[in-house]
């Protein structure tokens, strides 16, 4: 099959040109002003071919297709499970024009990383509309499990997450940190770092627990932004002193941020991502409303004071911050209520694996982040740091055909009723945003066009991706 988009405005995080795209067997051939396709019948290569298909792309970008590097599907968490499984999730990935995740495999205390890699696998198998790559979650870092460290980077799992916080649960200390940095350094794996102060959040908690203070807004009161900024910047003075670079996950705050600047402007290899409920809900509006309406709001970190939001945008204007993925964890509101009555028992987690291309675009159109910026934030900058570029992340020949063709005009209002993820409210809800997708590729096969899904649940391939590139 060989594919043309014509009349399209082609957006890559370095240039904009007015260009036709050919795909060619999943893949990109050929870039120019006015592509020349073989006629039907032949393909480059002298081999037969199918009828070419013509896509439309006037008055809209062809950009590619985002890059989710943050989600938990079929992930359990707090005495519940996220509502999107692979199926549904990838799916609506794909109406809001992201064509790749990176979803993340937890290694239980007493499990080995093999085993945990093996259960996500079996998660997505057979379910996946997108292709997708693993993170490792480490809960614990035992001489066996740094060496299953080595066989996972060979297996293409080249990311491992660890957490400063949730203590008993997720919580590594310092020692076991510095182990898993020392190890990633010299097997090539990239180390994701949680970063809040988990023992003092957890005695805050306790003493708002006693109190009788109960409700959602306590999750924000217990985890301090300036405890998010400590946490930052020790886990990057760890990696400064193991000699690996480390990435930041969902930074919510200006004190992190900070500490994220001042050591990449020294020429710490420092990395970090946000998510767009930081950059668009704030704790006053949404976390603090009243009764237990916050609960929708809850995640880790938590959802910060407004004034935060200039200092994010800034960030990623700048690059001090490098990607927006989601940290898509959606509860329903069932699930949400296993809190009622103690803040603390609230699954952590907001849906956004939809939304979060939609919402950078009002980016775009308040000028905080050009088109391009746009793409790098969405695509390639994740795809270049987690070892899928230039397969991934790019529109350049021989780059998988993961192409949005983005209609700038489109207006599109954010509900639970016509999104796509399974989940029974919208952080969102009732708002207009201006820029979407009107056509989706994964590998050159049309996965959403006209508002419908044409792909197949199960259609995505597991992406073992490279080690490092911080390019």
């Amino acid at each position: 099959m060989i594919t043309v988009i014509k009349n399209g405005t082609v957006v890559t995080a370095s240039e904009t040109t007015r260009a036709d795209v050919v795909i060619e067997d999943g893949k990109v051939s050929q870039i120019a002003a006015k592509a020349h396709v073989h006629p039907p019948g032949t393909s480059a290569g002298g081999q037969p071919s199918d009828d070419i298909e013509t896509i439309d792309a006037t008055g809209k970008y062809v950009m590619p297709g985002g890059i989710d590097a943050h989600t938990h599907l079929d992930m359990p968490f707090g005495g519940a499970t996220s509502a999107d499984d692979f199926e549904s999730g990838t799916i609506a990935a794909a109406f809001g024009g992201t064509t790749s995740i990176v979803d993340f495999a937890i290694q239980y205390r007493g499990q080995g990383l093999r085993q945990a890699f093996e259960t996500w696998l079996t998660k997505a198998e057979g379910k996946a509309a997108i292709d997708y790559g693993l993170h490792m979650i480490m809960t614990e870092t035992s001489p066996s499990l740094l060496d299953e460290m080595d066989g996972m980077v060979r297996e293409g799992v080249t990311s491992f997450k660890l957490f400063m916080a949730y203590p008993g649960v997720f919580m590594l200390d310092d020692a076991s940190i510095f182990k898993a940095m020392l190890r990633a350094r010299d097997n090539g794996g990239l180390i994701c770092m949680h970063a809040e102060n988990g023992g003092a959040i957890d005695e805050l908690v306790r003493r708002a627990l006693a109190a009788k203070n109960v409700d959602p807004k306590w999750h924000g009161l217990t985890r301090p932004s300036r405890l998010e900024g400590e946490a930052t910047g020790r886990a990057i003075a760890l990696a400064e002193v193991a000699g690996v670079p480390v990435y930041i996950v969902h930074l919510s705050a200006a004190e992190a941020l900070e500490a994220v600047a001042e050591a990449r402007d020294r020429g710490v290899p420092v990395l970090a991502e946000t998510c767009p409920q930081y950059l668009f809900c704030s704790y006053e509006e949404h976390l603090a409303a009243p009764g237990f309406e916050g609960a929708k709001y809850v995640c880790s970190p938590p959802l910060r004071e407004k004034w935060h939001q200039d200092h994010l945008w800034r960030g990623l204007a700048r690059n001090d911050l490098q990607v927006v993925s989601t940290d898509h964890c959606p509860f329903c509101m069932a699930q949400k209520e296993l809190g009622k009555g103690d803040f603390s028992k609230i699954p952590n987690g907001m849906p956004g694996i939809e939304t979060r291309m939609y919402l950078l675009w009002e980016g775009v159109r308040a000028g905080w982040i050009t088109p391009n910026r746009f793409v790098e934030i969405t695509a390639t900058a994740p795809a270049r740091i987690f070892g899928m570029f230039p397969r991934k992340g790019t529109i350049a020949i021989g780059s998988d055909a993961d192409i949005v063709i983005w209609d700038p005009e489109r207006e599109v209002v954010l509900s639970h009723k016509t999104l796509h993820m399974k989940v029974d409210y919208n952080p969102f809800e009732g708002r207009t945003v201006r820029g979407g997708p009107s056509v989706v590729l994964s590998r050159g096969d049309v996965v959403v066009q006209g508002g419908k899904f044409l792909g197949k649940p199960g259609r995505g391939q597991f992406l073992r991706r490279n080690t490092r590139a911080l390019g």
